[in-house]
């Protein structure tokens, strides 16, 4: 299992649309993918399980990544994150 940490950088953090990127991107993965905050692990493919989690700008989520091709999944996720799903910094 390939596991990284990364603050969200973005304005809405993981609410609305970048939630919906996000699980998005983690769904096209060739890998089982996890994303965790503050104890709570959730499906990162599923947009309803990401938003229960309540990330904000500026928390730390953990991504992991299971399966063949995890390294290049998790690379790609915190990638999206590290950019700000899209959204200008505020």
């Amino acid at each position: 299992m390939a596991e990284r940490s990364v603050r969200l950088p973005n304005p809405s953090g993981l609410h609305a649309r970048p939630a919906k990127v996000f699980a998005q991107a983690a769904a096209d993965a060739d890998a089982e993918v996890t994303v965790a905050k503050g104890g709570n692990e959730v499906n990162a493919a599923s947009v309803l399980s990401v938003l229960t989690l309540d990330c904000h700008q500026g928390d730390e989520i953990t991504i992991r990544a299971q399966g063949e091709r995890a390294e290049e999944a998790l690379t790609a996720l915190v990638d999206l994150v590290e950019n700000g799903l899209g959204e200008q910094p505020a």
